[in-house]
C-alpha cells in the first residue's frame, strides 16, 4: 500500500500526543474516532488519507512522538506481507510524512540529518548562522557539508557556475533557481519528487514544493554542480 509506513507514523503522531504535531497537513479521520491506538493501528489505515499541505516550515514532530509510533505499528500484526518499518530512523519518518513519500526513499540520512539541524532557522539576509541564514549561504552549507562541494557565496554565482539541468532531470543534490524580485535571486537544493529545501523569508529553513503556485511561477530552473 502506497505511503503505508508514514501513515502509520502520522496515527501515532496524532493520537500518541496531537499537540507535537502542527503540519499544515490534512487528515481525515472520520473512521478512526472510535478506535484504539496501538492494538488496532494498522487496522484502520486504510482509512485514513494525508494530503500535504505548504508545509510552510510549520511542521513539528518530536522524535520520541514518532518512535513510540514506531513502536506500536510493530508490536501490532502485519498486513499485506508489509516490510519490517523498525530499521527506519526517526528521520526517514518525519521527512516522509513531510514530503508524501514512501520512507524507503529516505536513503540519504547525512542529508537529512543536515536538514533537521537547520530545520526552522530564521532567514536572515546576509547571514550564515543557527541566528539566521539567506537561502544561498544555506545551498553553500548543505553542498559542502553533504557533497564535499564549494560554491560561491550568491545565488547568482551559483546559477552561473551551475550546469543547466532540465527540471524532469533533476536529481537529489541538484540546484533550483528562482526570480522573485528580478533576475537569480532565490535557489534551494531540490530533493526528489518536486521538493526542495531552502530559507525561505517567511519560514526560514524548510522544504517546499516546486509544484506550489508561487514557486511554479517563479522558477528559472535547475543546475548542477560537480565535485571537481
Amino acid at each position: 500500500m502506497k505511503n503505508l509506513f508514514f501513515v502509520a507514523v502520522a496515527i501515532g503522531i496524532f493520537l500518541v500526543n496531537p499537540s507535537t504535531a502542527n503540519a499544515q497537513t490534512s487528515v481525515n479521520l472520520e473512521n478512526v474516532a472510535n478506535s484504539s491506538t496501538s492494538k488496532n493501528s494498522l487496522k484502520f489505515i486504510e482509512d485514513i488519507e494525508i494530503t500535504p499541505g505548504n508545509t510552510g516550515g510549520n511542521f513539528s514532530a518530536d522524535h520520541s512522538v514518532v518512535n513510540n509510533a514506531v513502536a506500536a505499528v510493530n508490536k501490532s500484526p502485519k498486513i499485506n506481507n508489509a516490510p519490517d518499518i523498525e530499521k527506519c530512523s526517526p528521520i526517514q519518518f518525519k521527512y516522509a510524512l513531510i514530503m508524501d513519500r514512501e520512507v524507503e526513499t529516505i536513503i540519504n540520512t547525512s542529508l537529512y540529518n543536515f536538514i533537521d539541524e537547520w530545520w526552522a532557522t530564521n532567514y536572515r539576509y546576509g547571514g550564515s548562522t543557527k541566528k539566521g541564514i539567506d537561502c544561498s549561504s544555506f545551498t553553500g552549507k548543505v553542498l559542502e557539508s553533504v557533497y564535499g562541494i564549494a560554491v560561491p557565496r550568491t545565488a547568482t554565482e551559483q546559477y552561473n557556475m551551475a550546469e543547466k539541468i532540465p527540471v524532469e532531470n533533476l536529481v537529489e543534490g541538484d540546484l533550483v533557481f528562482f526570480n522573485t524580485r528580478g533576475g537569480v535571486s532565490h535557489v534551494g537544493v531540490y530533493l526528489g519528487d518536486n521538493y526542495f529545501v531552502h530559507s525561505s523569508v517567511k519560514y526560514g529553513v524548510t522544504i517546499s514544493s516546486l509544484k506550489d503556485d508561487y514557486y511554479s511561477r517563479k522558477l528559472i530552473g535547475g543546475g548542477r554542480i560537480c565535485k571537481p
